[in-house]
């Protein structure tokens, strides 16, 4: 019998990879039910990536009760060995037909506005990885990313893309056309430890691709210690950020100061191709037990004399600045001393904390 969905366009697939979820697929489910779509199509697209928990029956329980809403459910998967995050997302994607592709993470859970904000935002912004402002739980989890991630303006989405935290927006609010994608390309799908988002982000930038983000709370956005980033290999990251400051920024440059003389500015030094560790110019800082050093020895040169960069107090050091600093961890110090100098952000100075 042929099924009443079979011969509908929809605007819409909602993209959910699953791995042993059971204990929050409920909520998640209950949240996309809710949904308020104002005649949008939406299908469900679930694919399974090897669990060994009761995700797929909590899964086809919920069938029933989101076709009542008018979603079309489909569902598929694999058993044996998970084969990770960015595999199970192209399966995914390629099982769907929705123009407009909304991730979901399987542990968080939707506003019930979401959808139509979004589909709204990205028919305005067709470029751009459309991402929303979210809320933690337990609402005291991560307090500092969560403010940087929900504080940036909407310039900045597009100019801090090579902080510590990855993505401007985070991959659980990401929504976008299924062309959009489709020009990117797939998801990495290394496995277990790659930062397939961040990937996507970066590839999706280089196509001279924008972010823009909803400023409303549209995704309730669950920590917990079995999340998938917790998994990410730190360092794929950190090379990640390194090879796309080298390109856009230090390659560019024929100097430059590195603001932090400590442990993260001086891992950026030691990071540095030799012929990018020759264009720092000093390091900057405020501490002046640090300042009174007067230089940093790179004692694991080759070089011979051994490289010597001058510590210097930040109102003395020449723009441009990588700027190693953690946001908010000086009560605002670090920030008010920047701002003195005004700079203009990725032409004077580019985060890299």
């Amino acid at each position: 019998m042929e099924s009443i969905h079979d011969n509908v366009k929809y605007d819409i697939a909602i993209i959910i990879p699953v791995y042993n979820a059971s204990s929050w697929l409920p909520d998640c489910l209950r949240s996309i039910a809710c949904q308020i779509k104002n005649k949008l199509k939406v299908e469900l697209s679930v694919y399974d990536d090897g669990s060994t928990d009761e995700s797929l029956a909590v899964i086809e329980k919920w069938k029933p009760v989101l076709e009542a809403e008018g979603f079309k459910v489909l569902i598929s998967g694999h058993s044996g060995p998970p084969k990770g995050v960015g595999f199970a997302k192209n399966q995914s994607i390629q099982q769907s037909s929705g123009k407009y592709l909304c991730f979901q993470d399987s542990d968080d859970e939707m506003k019930p506005g979401r959808l139509t904000l979004q589909y709204n935002a990205s028919l305005e912004h067709p470029d751009a990885i459309i991402g929303s402002k979210f809320e933690r739980d337990p609402p005291d989890s991560t307090l500092r990313y969560t403010y940087w991630a929900n504080s940036l303006t909407q310039e900045q989405l597009n100019q801090q893309v090579l902080t510590s935290h990855g993505p401007t927006v985070i991959m659980p609010t990401w929504f976008c056309s299924r062309d959009l994608f489709n020009r990117v390309g797939e998801f990495d799908e290394k496995g277990k430890g790659t930062p397939e988002d961040l990937i996507f982000f970066y590839r999706h930038l280089d196509l001279k691709g924008k972010i823009f983000r909803v400023d409303e709370v549209l995704l309730v956005y669950r920590y917990h210690p079995l999340q998938t980033t917790f998994s990410i290999d730190e360092k794929v990251i950190w090379d990640l950020r390194l090879k796309r400051l080298v390109k856009y920024f230090l390659g560019k440059w024929d100097n430059f100061t590195i603001w932090n003389a400590g442990k993260q500015g001086r891992r950026l030094y030691r990071s540095l191709p030799e012929e990018y560790r020759s264009q720092v110019t000093s390091f900057c800082d405020v501490d002046e037990k640090k300042i009174k050093q007067g230089n940093y020895i790179y004692e694991n040169s080759n070089l011979r004399p051994k490289p010597r960069v001058p510590i210097v107090h930040f109102t003395t050091a020449k723009p441009p600045f990588v700027i190693c600093v953690k946001l908010d961890l000086t009560k605002g110090e670090f920030e008010k001393n920047l701002h003195s100098l005004n700079l203009l952000e990725n032409v004077d100075y580019v985060m890299f904390s």
